[in-house]
């Protein structure tokens, strides 16, 4: 029986006992040297899947994303990129203190830049300002609630680039669910980009681990910057044997993950002094409101937890809920139960 109801993270997943049968007897060796099997298999699936010529792995999202970032810009260059993104948001501002770059914000709706934003945003040659150089993109966006760029918007931006000559860089963490929720394969979504990272420890419930794609050049050089950032690993087939059967056999799954998550965001709008905006509910994230009950989301989120459900919160007023394989829907009424008592609290 578990102790709580876990709705914190996709990153809390636990890896199935395939994949512990995987890691248990995956052929190893020494990686920086290129000579781990599964780590070779894993690069060459992921690229396949995305459609590129190679790839990289890599411990986390955040290493490959700044990766990508030191391996496409030099020193006070500009990376054009959306204002609540996780490389502007999460990382730690890894993009300046590493890599001397300039971030410019775009400001999207819940998450989503259009492709006009885009073009206002990007500065003629000026001996004042800092050279445009890579445009960013999260998708699916963590802060806009999980949302996803469609095709017709990622051409335009992509169109925009292109006309302007610079690179794209897609933050696909979760590019399998926005796949899933748009009906396509990932490799479509990142054919519009020239690198791509996306996340096996988070939905496809790895244990550890992300993927840097690209053409082969790019990830040659990305490659030396792993290493320079303590990303060189050595027998890393271990959990690199995880990741394969993340690939093989964790993604079709992902679609069970946004119906509950819908479910989820349609039982908490119904709930006196929460507000949910559902049209940002497409994938397995729900963010929503409880400021009309005159409390933080701190405090709401400790009541909550008391009460055996487990979220993260944005302050001040939001919380978020993440779906996984770690959440059934026979939690979802139950969830509904302790949010309701929780708000009762508080309204009367």
């Amino acid at each position: 029986m578990k102790d709580y109801i876990e709705l914190r993270s996709d990153t809390t997943t636990h890896p199935t006992e395939e994949m512990r049968e995987a890691m248990g007897s995956a052929p190893v060796g020494d990686d920086v040297f290129g000579e781990d099997p599964t780590v070779n298999a894993l690069e060459a699936l992921a690229a396949a899947k995305m459609g590129k010529e190679a790839a990289l792995f890599v411990p986390s999202g955040t290493m490959g994303n700044i990766t990508a970032l030191l391996t496409h810009c030099k020193r006070g260059d500009e990376v054009i990129l959306e204002s609540e993104c996780h490389i502007y948001y999460y990382e730690v501002g890894g993009l300046s203190a590493l890599g001397g770059m300039v971030p410019r914000s775009v400001r999207g709706e819940n998450g989503l830049m259009d492709p006009k934003q885009v073009e206002d945003s990007i500065r003629g040659a000026n001996i004042h300002y800092a050279p445009p150089a890579l445009i960013c993109v999260e998708n699916t966006h963590n802060r806009g609630g999980g949302t996803v760029y469609d095709l017709g918007r990622l051409a335009g931006i992509k169109d925009v680039a292109d006309r302007h000559g610079l690179p794209m860089h897609l933050d696909g963490a979760r590019i399998f669910n926005a796949a899933i929720a748009l009906g396509v394969d990932a490799s479509r979504i990142a054919s519009y980009f020239d690198s791509v990272q996306f996340c096996l420890s988070k939905g496809l419930s790895a244990p550890v681990g992300s993927v840097l794609a690209g053409r082969r050049d790019f990830i040659s050089r990305a490659r030396k910057y792993r290493k320079m950032l303590g990303g060189g690993m050595r027998q890393a087939g271990i959990i690199a044997a995880a990741g394969i059967v993340a690939l093989e056999k964790m993604v079709d799954r992902l679609a069970e993950d946004h119906s509950n998550a819908r479910a989820l965001a349609e039982g908490l709008s119904k709930i006196p002094g929460i507000a949910v905006d559902l049209s940002t509910v497409v994938t397995n994230i729900v963010v929503f409101d409880v400021s009309k009950l005159g409390i933080g989301s701190d405090a709401f989120a400790e009541r909550l937890s008391a009460q055996g459900v487990k979220m993260t919160t944005r302050p001040p007023y939001k919380l978020r809920a993440v779906t996984s394989r770690m959440f059934t829907a026979e939690e979802i009424p139950i969830v509904l139960e302790k949010a309701a008592k929780v708000c009762s609290g508080f309204l009367g």
